[in-house]
């Protein structure tokens, strides 16, 4: 899937003027450069404590700690999940980008970070019954996301963070194994816990290492709950603070779960003549504006149109050829992808402290990748 799209990445500064776009594909080389410049807002996020949001629950004077003291590792880039994935993006830009300058300086951070008496800290966490559903389930995704990515990387450093990510993992998994048969309605929603997005995470992990168990466990619930969807009432999205589509990470999931013919029929009915710009889903095919990058919640509007951009990849992946809907999805693609990109780099830390990673996961077409 080569789709050209031209994508405006801008300077850190304070303000969002563009510069001359440069042509990108989704899925084609970055320079050193754009490496860089995606890789430096997680290399100073990661080590930046403060400010921070600690979703922890207090259980006693003891409770009363620095980020830093309570997660040795992911403590900074303003929360756990950003700091998360925060160093799943570099992970990602020093496996395909090995020769890049910045690799140095991302190799030295992550063998500072990805420790093992750190990463044993960051497991026991979730050994309190008030952690259990700490992060659950959009660091849980991206924690397996990780995992993942190391465990498929040739590489010795690589592989003893692997190693050394092993228990956090494995509790993950387990707290999954647990949860999921446990959420008897799936929760759709434009943040952290939608059941969609994190299941196709978990989904692309399981089948990544081998682990037919959890793999069984998602494919199973996602046939019982989202396979009878018809009608998806798209006209309630975007909300004011979305950063995922729940409809397209829906969609994205089912891609991965049935044969593609299947998914082709099973999309005509949750999203009804898409193709058709007169639709009810048409409205899923428009970037959400952006009126304020400096406020936390309305920035989430741009990891929207990046998200969606990447779900609607998804899609693309799974559909034939010559389907109708193609055409417009690839459109819809390109748009999103430039809404989204011109406001990556704006110099305001509400948005830079995560939206790099979301930018990386669409270029290198994570789970969709050729």
């Amino acid at each position: 899937m080569r789709l050209t799209l031209f994508l405006v990445l801008i300077g850190i500064s304070m303000t969002t003027t563009p510069c001359k776009p440069d042509e990108l594909l989704p899925g084609g080389k970055l320079s050193d450069e754009q490496v860089s410049r995606f890789a430096r807002l997680a290399l100073d996020g990661i080590v930046r404590e403060y400010p921070n949001k600690p979703s922890n629950v207090m259980i006693g004077r003891e409770s009363l700690q620095s980020p830093k003291e309570m997660h040795p590792v992911f403590y900074g880039c303003f929360d756990w999940h950003s700091s998360v994935h925060g160093h799943w993006m570099l992970v990602r830009l020093a496996k395909l980008y090995p020769d890049a300058p910045v690799v140095g300086e991302i190799r030295t951070l992550l063998n500072d970070q990805l420790t093992a008496d750190k990463l044993l800290v960051e497991a026991q966490y979730f050994d309190a019954k008030e952690n259990l559903s700490f992060e659950r389930t959009y660091g849980w995704a991206w924690t397996l996301r990780l995992a993942a990515e190391l465990r498929q990387w040739d590489d010795p450093d690589a592989k003893r963070w692997a190693e050394n990510l092993a228990p956090l993992e494995n509790r993950i998994v387990e707290l999954t194994k647990s949860y999921l048969p446990r959420l008897t309605y799936p929760i759709r929603t434009g943040v952290h816990p939608d059941t969609a997005f994190a299941l196709g995470q978990m989904l692309d992990y399981a089948r990544m290492v081998d682990n037919e168990e959890l793999e069984t466990l998602i494919t199973s619930y996602s046939r019982e709950k989202y396979l009878s969807d018809r009608n998806y009432p798209s006209r309630f999205e975007p909300s004011g603070e979305d950063f995922f589509s729940t409809a397209w990470n829906e969609a994205d999931l089912m891609r991965r779960v049935l044969p593609p013919d299947e998914f082709a029929e099973w999309l005509e009915q949750f999203l009804p003549k898409l193709a058709d710009a007169n639709s009810d889903a048409a409205n899923l095919l428009q970037p959400a504006e952006v009126s304020d990058v400096t406020d936390p919640k309305i920035v989430h509007l741009v990891g929207l149109n990046l998200s969606r951009g990447w779900t609607q990849q998804g899609v693309l992946s799974a559909l034939p050829a010559d389907d109708p809907r193609r055409e417009v999805l690839q459109r819809s693609v390109a748009a999103h992808t430039q809404a989204g990109m011109k406001y990556v780099f704006s110099g305001h830390y509400e948005g830079e402290h995560w939206l790099a990673t979301f930018s990386v996961y669409l270029l290198t077409q994570v789970g969709c990748e050729p």
